[in-house]
């Protein structure tokens, strides 16, 4: 090879390897993941992403904060890690001592819980309803938490799934012959629910849309979510306006909208399920939680969405945009059109998609597999 030869292949080399690196050092620090220490680290940071056909169809800007990027598929994971570090916080949890975390939940929580007690050394003794759709009492037993299933029934009842789990931490924990612990989650009452959205999911809305919103909308289970993220809105703006996106039969629309928890179709001898009259899981109630209290100050308005307008959007946003969500995404969805309908053009929108579809299969999912893949968004408002 002459040298003219050789100086021209170095030549190349030298100037490939500076384009790459130009390229690999151009990209922003932070859009490379940083290796994490286990599952736990995984959680939060979640991304948001624009709905297009809503925005599209609606003449706002409608976006999606993708709580189920969450290693463990939904929300609950901030709200579990948020219990079990206060846990061990106090002396109460510790690592590799047997101890045990006990939680009453119909949703996603107790996946949650289940998943984290596996990676930071706990057992998940999870009390559900006995109605619990499959997909989620296979994910649990997948994780290999302690099921105990329950009759549905009011929160009054002692052996209502939430008693059930509250009972049962209390005899492990006065067990003097064992050396294990049992906690009780209690997310419904766990002042550290909410405080995990006001520290981490509110905050990451907020710098996701560049301190640019209108609305914000999501429905209420335990409340945590819409609590602690209005109330980190308060502190930073003023115009955002927080509205409670609510399915049929709950009570949660009537408290915000007239100051009551009645719903008429609430009445003895009428209701399909225990506690709401409605196939949506995740959220609905007719009671008030503590961590609901801690934000119901700064919800602006509620909207009521039907179980059947759930439904058809759901197969919308799996048609139109690849979003496979689940029962509460969508009725957050819905919500989110309805405001859009009176909003001012271009207004900022954000839902909360909590999980996906995969754990509403044999459900949810079953009613929205029957409408038709085309239906129009004038059609699933209707």
């Amino acid at each position: 090879m002459s040298a003219r030869s050789v100086l021209y292949a170095l030549a190349l080399i030298v100037g490939s390897s500076y384009v790459t690196y130009t390229i690999v050092s151009s990209y922003p620090e932070n859009n490379t993941p940083k290796k994490k220490k286990n599952v736990a680290d995984l959680i939060g940071n979640t991304p948001m992403v624009r709905i297009a056909s809503l925005s599209e169809h609606t003449g706002c800007e409608i976006y999606a904060k993708l709580e189920m990027a969450n290693p463990g598929g939904s929300a609950k994971d901030r709200v579990a890690l948020s219990v079990i570090r206060h846990f061990e916080r106090i002396g109460e949890l510790v690592p590799g001592r047997g101890d045990v975390l006990f939680e009453g939940t119909s949703g996603s929580t107790g996946i949650s819980f289940a998943m984290l007690c596996n990676a930071l050394g706990y057992t998940a003794h999870i009390c559900l309803p006995d109605d619990t759709s499959n997909e989620k009492l296979q994910l649990l037993e997948s994780y290999g938490a302690e099921i105990e299933k329950v009759k549905p029934a009011s929160i009054v009842d002692p052996n209502q799934y939430v008693n059930a789990a509250r009972k049962g931490a209390l005899q492990l924990k006065n067990d003097k012959t064992t050396a294990s612990n049992g906690v009780f989650a209690d997310q419904f009452e766990n002042d550290n629910n909410w405080r995990a959205h006001y520290a981490a999911t509110g905050p990451e809305i907020w710098e996701q849309m560049s301190h640019d919103i209108d609305y914000f909308v999501t429905g209420s289970g335990t409340g945590g979510t819409i609590a602690g993220c209005s109330r980190f809105f308060r502190t930073v703006s003023n115009k955002i306006r927080v509205v409670l996106a609510d399915p049929q039969g709950s009570g949660m629309y009537n408290r915000v909208k007239y100051g009551v928890m009645y719903d008429s179709v609430e009445k003895e001898g009428t209701r399909r399920r225990h506690q709401v009259d409605t196939i949506i899981e995740g959220i609905g109630l007719n009671r008030v939680t503590h961590n609901f209290l801690q934000g119901e100050h700064c919800i602006d308005d509620a909207v009521r969405v039907t179980d059947e307008q759930a439904v058809r959007m759901a197969r919308f946003l799996s048609s139109n945009d690849g979003l496979f969500v689940g029962s509460s995404s969508s009725i957050n969805a819905v919500a989110a059109v309805k405001i859009a309908k009176t909003a001012k053009k271009g207004s900022k929108i954000v839902i909360i998609a909590c999980d996906s579809g995969t754990r509403h299969l044999s459900k949810f999912w079953k009613h929205a597999l029957d409408v038709n893949r085309n239906i129009t968004l004038e059609e699933v408002l209707h």
